[in-house]
């Protein structure tokens, strides 16, 4: 049987060590990305009200601590009362009923490669022949590195 000698036990000790204190300079993202939308032109918020046949600007400020990556809307109805709402205000609701012709959209929208920042300024045209009633906007924001947040509003097609 082999001995190990002093000088290769300090060898393997100060490998072992070397890459212990490697893994701690080494900066890993676990910061989820931010969806603003208290800025005065941000749209929609919770219980903003959109007409059919117009054309909506889907407005809030996205931020990462260090990349952005995309960003996705998706717009379906809630005539069945379901929720998703990540805001605590709460909004008047019509009665459930059936969907006959609802608006669903569901898209994502490009964010320029390299931003920590970035303020959407995203035309949605909204179908004149959509059923009126209550919607969600979900708007699903993720990072460079695969972090995503959520933000739930309750709209209300008219």
């Amino acid at each position: 049987m082999k001995r190990i000698t002093t000088s290769t036990l300090a060898a393997l000790t100060i490998l072992l060590f070397g890459q212990c204190g490697k893994d701690k300079n080494e900066s890993v993202d676990t910061t989820y990305p931010e969806i603003n939308i208290t800025a005065a032109d941000a749209f929609p918020k919770q219980c903003s009200v959109i007409k059919r046949g117009e054309t909506i600007v889907f407005r809030a400020q996205l931020s990462d601590n260090v990349q952005l990556g995309s960003v996705s809307v998706d717009i379906h109805h809630n005539f069945d009362h379901h929720t998703h709402s990540t805001e605590v205000e709460n909004c008047n609701l019509e009665p459930v009923k059936t969907p006959q012709s609802p608006f669903l959209m569901i898209k994502s929208f490009p964010i320029p490669a390299g931003l920590k920042t970035y303020q959407t300024a995203i035309e949605i045209p909204v179908p004149a022949n959509v059923d009126a009633g209550d919607y969600h906007f979900m708007i699903r924001l993720t990072d460079k590195e695969g972090w995503q947040t959520i933000k739930g509003l309750s709209i209300k097609i008219i």
